[in-house]
């Protein structure tokens, strides 16, 4: 709450590296929603890639790993957790989903955080309740013992820091005097300074930070992790995190190293999705012309079974869609039910033989 407090970060005077860093984000975030109206549904391979880089990263942060083959039956296939490192992997992965899916009804509160915290410890003797003594804030560092690096909020305080970063934080949103990705940047670090749970709180951070930017209609976490970004550059993490919290419970901090470090975390994820869209997209294209290039030189009747057939390298659902856009468009009909149904051409199809 120290970054909010007597309207500190309206009154900050960001470098211009700090807004072309912005500036950047905002043309990327316009292109992100031209994808998105054009093609949503296309990109959920890239949802579900996210979905998993997530967990898996997220846990590693905090020096968790569990092997990917076990990732995806844990995220996806909600599998039974064979230990604790695996519980963590599918608990973080609820938690995420919890946010990707409600993150319009799921406001910046003390309950909120408390519940994304229950979600991600399940199991725990103390998941979703704020810590009952006081905790070393450690880094853990490969091959070698945990270092301290914060000082955090004391327990008895922890309660109330929280409510009162929420409070501040919706205030200088709502006031609306400062670019919002300041804001939510404001908003994990000083999550991360007052560390209010026993653990679990860098997993905790990341979800703050994902629903925060949902709410600001910065979507880019939906199709890229965050979390792996950031454990790709997780000495610089530390290294902002830790130059930006001296002195911060005396409210005099230096917030630029920390926000620097979150909107290039940004902006990558951004530069990453405009990648991975385009080679989505471009596939989904060509792969809709295979099928539809089936289609003209099947009989005037065929079945999707038929269709896996004809084209082996395009799954079911790929197949499938081409079809409800062909039949939204008058080309085809379908006559039964289940994969074993005919459909038949209409229209332009039936001279394409």
């Amino acid at each position: 709450m120290m970054s909010f407090r007597n309207n500190r970060l309206q009154q900050l005077v960001l470098p211009m590296s700090t807004a072309r860093l912005l500036s950047d984000i905002a043309q990327a975030r316009g292109r992100q929603q031209e994808f998105m109206r054009q093609a949503a549904l296309i990109l959920n391979p890239l949802h579900q890639q996210a979905l998993l880089q997530a967990a898996e990263a997220a846990n590693r942060v905090e020096g968790m790993t569990v092997s990917p083959d076990r990732v995806e039956l844990l995220v996806l296939r909600r599998a039974r957790p064979e230990n604790p490192a695996e519980q963590a992997v599918r608990g973080y992965g609820l938690a995420l989903q919890e946010v990707h899916d409600r993150h319009a009804r799921l406001g910046i509160k003390p309950e909120v955080i408390r519940r994304l915290h229950a979600i991600c410890m399940a199991g725990s003797s103390d998941a979703g309740q704020f810590k009952r003594a006081d905790e070393k804030a450690v880094q853990l560092v490969d091959g070698g013992p945990a270092v301290s690096r914060l000082r955090p909020v004391p327990a008895k305080a922890a309660a109330g820091a929280v409510g009162e970063l929420c409070r501040l934080y919706e205030q200088a949103v709502q006031q609306d005097q400062l670019p919002p990705l300041i804001a939510v940047g404001a908003l994990a670090l000083d999550f991360l300074c007052i560390h209010p749970f026993r653990q679990g709180n860098g997993r905790v951070s990341f979800l703050l930070t994902l629903l925060a930017l949902y709410h600001h209609e910065y979507e880019v976490g939906r199709y890229v992790s965050l979390e792996r970004l950031i454990e790709q550059s997780k000495d610089d993490y530390h290294t902002s995190l830790q130059r930006s919290a001296q002195q911060w419970h005396e409210g005099r901090h230096d917030l630029i190293p920390w926000l620097e470090f979150f909107l290039r975390t940004v902006r990558s994820a951004y530069a990453e999705f405009d990648r991975e869209a385009k080679k989505v997209c471009s596939l989904h294209g060509a792969r809709t012309r295979l099928v539809k290039e089936a289609i003209a030189s099947a009989p005037a009747e065929f079945s999707l079974t038929e269709l896996e057939r004809r084209c082996p390298n395009v799954n079911r659902e790929m197949i499938r869609w081409v079809l409800r856009d062909l039949k939204a468009r008058g080309q085809v009909e379908c006559l039964g039910r289940g994969p074993g149904a005919k459909w038949r051409k209409k229209g332009s199809l039936t001279k394409k033989r």
